[in-house]
């Protein structure tokens, strides 16, 4: 087997203090307790926090009780270094310095019909993904489930003081989400979870992407979920597949497709393929032919993105000529396929570019 520049496991850190977010609502209550609070007080506290409420909001608390709930149980897990805008606001990029130095970013999006958040779940990448700045970043280390829900709560609370609300959230920030299986898999949980037990999303409005770890994608099958799978495909054929997504040359095209559309026959979701077009890389009449030979008739959707600029990158997008035509190829295959609308690429916050450069 090929050896390959692909990390699994993530390199040995302190672990970030417990959080609230970490415990299912049955630790929630044992915590509660041991610190000398009736129980019911872990689901006023839950309900503050995936509210996105902060301490001073939480007055049904009492000062004491507060006090002590709020250190032991919501210690500070990311703090905001720096925000960027774009899109008159619409857009915003946000990078956090864990409890140990680590960088990570998040982008929060808003639609005229929904507000986004765009997570990572990981401090880095260790897929090696060529074309990708997290991936060419390599790996720090794996984000605990609290960390990744903080994403979203920190998203509420900012949408709150507008007046609206979270209504998405996609796990394709930094990072691949089933390398970080257990914790991504909690996060989920939290995420969909209804008050006072979680943030209280649809899980048909969650998004988990992969880069196609199959043992992983097989397992997310059983869980029960009905959150939709992004699989970032990228190229149709192996061999260049193995160049852009190295870890096709451990499950090979027809391999990963077959669990993603295990998926998908499972749960009823659409199934939805990532494929980044790159000039005269993976843009070919007949790779577009190809793709559409192995989705037809298949419950998918592609999402065609213009590759977004990397520093370092001798590759570009696609001439828009040669994206229409692809896309027609598809289309008068019976596949459905469309240009995703990139959000935030002046401020390096689009598919593929969020790097955590502090």
């Amino acid at each position: 087997m090929t050896s390959l520049p692909l990390v699994f496991e993530a390199p040995t850190r302190a672990l970030p203090p417990r959080h609230l977010a970490d415990l299912d609502p049955a630790a929630r209550r044992e915590a509660v307790v041991a610190l000398g609070e009736k129980a019911f007080r872990a689901e006023q506290l839950s309900r503050h926090y995936f509210a996105g409420h902060l301490p001073e909001q939480m007055t049904d608390l009492g000062g004491d009780a507060r006090e002590r709930l709020v250190g032991d149980l919501l210690p500070t897990l990311l703090t905001p270094v720096r925000e960027v805008e774009t899109d008159r606001g619409d857009t915003v990029k946000t990078l956090w310095r864990g409890h140990d130095g680590t960088l990570v970013e998040s982008v929060l999006m808003r639609y005229a019909d929904r507000t986004t958040v765009c997570i990572s779940s990981q401090a880095g990448c260790g897929m090696a993904c060529p074309f990708c700045a997290t991936g060419q970043a390599g790996l720090t280390r794996n984000l605990s489930t609290a960390e990744i829900v903080e994403q979203v709560v920190a998203a509420q609370r900012t949408e709150a003081a507008r007046g609206g609300r979270v209504s998405n959230v996609v796990f394709m920030g930094m990072g691949e989400p089933l390398a970080n299986y257990n914790r991504v898999i909690g996060a989920v949980r939290r995420i969909v979870d209804p008050a006072p037990h979680g943030v209280g999303i649809g899980q048909r409005s969650v998004v988990v992407s992969t880069v196609g770890l199959v043992p992983a994608i097989r397992r997310l099958t059983g869980e029960g979920l009905q959150v939709t799978l992004a699989l970032s495909l990228h190229a149709p054929d192996d061999e260049l597949r193995d160049t852009l997504v190295p870890v096709n040359t451990r499950w090979p095209v027809r391999e990963v497709l077959k669990a993603a559309l295990d998926y998908t026959r499972e749960t009823g979701r659409r199934l939805s393929i990532e494929y980044a077009l790159i000039r005269d890389v993976n843009d070919q009449p007949w790779r577009a032919d190809l793709l559409a030979k192995l989705l037809k008739n298949k419950l998918v959707h592609v999402n065609l993105i213009p590759l977004n600029p990397t520093p370092g990158s001798e590759w570009d997008a696609s001439p828009k000529p040669v994206e229409k035509e692809f896309v027609r190829r598809l289309k008068a295959a019976g596949v459905n396929a469309t240009v995703r609308d990139t959000r935030g690429r002046e401020i390096a916050g689009a598919c593929g570019q969020l790097s955590a450069s502090g």
